[in-house]
């Protein structure tokens, strides 16, 4: 799982990962920042679902403990034609857009916009909406390998509709659990901190295609059950 970095000239990036801001996870920021920087990964998208502060958290965090880990603030975002991604953002963007709107919002902060697990029937795909093909000119990427699609042959579609629409594909974790964390990421040779270096840096990027286990698919919805328990349908946990 480990990323490892191999020298100064070599960035290891993982662009979808969750806190406990978001409902469906119990991985607390400064955890999941440790293992990040622990395991290799260099810079780490927090993407939790329509909210930014569990990211804001990580990335002080980050920066105060000096772990040599960049945390890009990201979120989730719901629209409603399905999920995307946006990254470095200050401000969240609301759920409940369109998939237009909600890309026009993003870039309102000068943000990168990515699509997740598009193949996914279990999850928000934009391919139910019918409107991938029209948005593919509007985004950054698209998930061609996303860590948590365990049945069918969704990343392989993800993959081949980035090819054919000329899109970097990205490989992530979708970390909802610690031991997620580096589980799938990429490697880049140039420094994704800021939105040009990121778009500069995936256009070649290498991807590191590791699975999540059936063990941390369960976390998931346990995740729900202690959050709906505690009645505040989000928790931060130690």
């Amino acid at each position: 799982m480990a990323a490892g970095r191999s020298g100064a000239d070599r960035f290891f990036v993982d662009l979808h990962a969750h806190t406990s801001a978001s409902f469906d996870s119990l991985a607390a920021p400064r955890s999941v920042v440790r293992a990040a920087a622990s395991r290799g990964l260099t810079h780490l998208a927090i993407t939790d679902h329509d909210r930014i502060e569990g990211a804001l958290e990580a990335r002080e965090i980050a920066r105060d403990e000096a772990t040599g880990l960049t945390v890009i603030v990201g979120q989730e975002i719901k629209t409603r034609h399905g999920d995307l991604i946006g990254l470095f953002l200050e401000r969240p963007i609301p759920s409940g857009l369109g998939a237009r709107e909600a890309i026009a919002a993003v870039r309102d902060q000068t943000g990168l916009v990515g699509i997740p697990h598009p193949f996914d029937s279990y999850r928000g795909s934009l391919l139910a909406s019918g409107t991938m093909d029209d948005l593919a000119p509007l985004v950054d990427w698209v998930e061609s390998h996303n860590a948590r699609i365990m049945l069918g042959d969704g990343n392989h579609k993800a993959a081949s509709f980035a090819a054919e629409h000329g899109l970097p594909g990205v490989a992530v974790s979708d970390a909802h659990s610690i031991l997620e964390i580096g589980v799938a990421y990429i490697a880049v040779g140039r420094d994704p901190s800021t939105p040009a270096g990121l778009l500069a840096a995936i256009s070649d990027a290498e991807l590191v295609t590791g699975r999540a286990t059936v063990f941390v698919r369960a976390v998931t919805p346990f995740a729900k059950l202690v959050q709906r328990a505690r009645g505040n349908g989000r928790v931060a946990i130690p």
